[in-house]
């Protein structure tokens, strides 16, 4: 798993709170600290999340790199790839 990986997985993590009616772009804006028009531009694929605001984001929202991992990525560390 790359850190694009985990990015992507925060990011979807992201968008179904949105569609699942958890949360708004807007509302997730204010509790981050993140702009609204800047949020808006990387949940679409425009903008990069920086990596400074990819931690806000999980620490704000009290996730932890392990809740983006799928079930099946969490087992003992293999040879690399």
């Amino acid at each position: 798993m790359t850190f694009h990986d985990l990015q992507q997985a925060l990011l979807e993590n992201l968008r179904w709170r949105i569609r699942s009616g958890e949360a708004t772009e807007r509302g997730l804006a204010r509790h981050t600290g993140i702009s609204q028009p800047h949020l808006h531009n990387v949940l679409k694929g425009r903008r990069v999340l920086s990596f400074d605001k990819a931690d806000e984001l999980l620490v704000r929202l009290n996730l932890d790199l392990l809740d983006l991992l799928p079930p099946n990525r969490l087992r003992e560390p293999g040879p690399r790839r």
